[in-house]
């Protein structure tokens, strides 16, 4: 019986056996990625360059799209790697550091969407007192929140693989290494993965999500509130770029990891995991630009400044 100290590397069954599709993904993940990269380091880059962009909402924007690039940077390169490659394999020693930075950006991410939700209430609940609630030092505590209770949780569940067993099975069900196609393959030691993965991303999943939740009703009460028309249509654009996020990347991660790890749900998960690591990522960055008139005035004085300097 082998277990994560006896095996030195795993065999990834990647996206797909089929030879004749192995390069189209592998141009298609590739353009993917590079745009990735190119969106969201550029909104980062935005942010930190235009005044107009310089408040809370952007800060907490920048976060979300530093971690997209982790997130993406985590998985990516590997699947492309094994798309071209002939023998499909990670070691051991890189699948637990990629089961520890995936779990912890997935953490990441959900809470800084709670967090940017909590952002919109104050600043439509409370507009006059916006600005000193929500002071350089405020937006610093409340992001390093996600980053430290992230990396805390992660630090936990990788501890757990760690205790998975395996009868000599070293073919992961997946094109990286993912909890769900660990536990499926261990012959022993899942019980209690199981148990702590569903538990912690029930509770860490909904937790967050019901802070989007109540932050959202009370921006609701307060948009009626309103009296001026302007003013509501106003609210509700700074908030639609954010429930368009949250709903794509609530949606696929509830699918993927509140279900028991059966041959199917893996099989399942697969696919959703290929839209979650990979597109929406690249979704993120275009979605607060194409819908963010701020952004969009932002990104168009950069431009123009860029061609007047050449």
């Amino acid at each position: 019986m082998l277990n994560f100290t006896d095996v030195t590397e795993f065999i990834l069954f990647g996206l797909t056996s089929r030879p004749e599709l192995q390069l189209l993904f592998f141009v298609v993940f590739l353009l993917v990625y590079i745009i990735t990269l190119l969106g969201n380091i550029g909104m980062i880059i935005l942010v930190r360059i235009s005044p107009q962009l310089n408040s809370p909402m952007y800060f907490f924007l920048s976060h979300l799209s530093f971690a997209d690039v982790w997130f993406s940077s985590n998985v990516t390169p590997k699947m492309l790697e094994n798309l071209v490659s002939e023998t499909k394999t990670i070691s051991y020693a890189g699948c637990i550091v990629q089961c520890f930075f995936f779990i912890a950006f997935v953490h990441v991410e959900v809470f800084i969407l709670a967090v940017m939700a909590f952002d919109r209430y104050m600043a439509i609940g409370n507009p006059l007192l916006y600005g000193s609630r929500m002071s350089r030092t405020i937006c610093i505590r409340l992001i390093s929140f996600p980053y430290a209770y992230g990396f805390f949780i992660s630090l936990i569940s990788t501890l757990w693989t760690h205790g998975l067993y395996f009868c000599g099975n070293i073919e992961v069900n997946h094109f990286y290494c993912a909890d769900p196609a660990l536990i499926k393959m261990a012959c022993t030691g899942t019980f209690i993965k199981e148990y702590t993965m569903r538990t912690l991303a029930g509770l860490n999943f909904s937790y967050s999500l019901l802070v989007i939740v109540v932050s959202y009703i009370f921006i609701l009460i307060a948009i009626l509130r309103m009296h001026s028309a302007e003013g509501r249509k106003k609210a509700f654009s700074t908030c639609g770029s954010h429930l368009t996020a949250v709903t794509i990347f609530y949606g696929t991660l509830f699918f993927m990891y509140l279900r028991s790890p059966t041959e199917e749900s893996v099989e399942q998960g697969k696919m959703v995991a290929v839209f979650y690591t990979t597109v929406i990522p690249m979704l993120n960055p275009m979605i607060y630009s194409l819908r963010n008139k701020d952004v969009k005035e932002a990104m168009n004085k950069a431009i123009s400044r860029a061609f007047l300097t050449k």
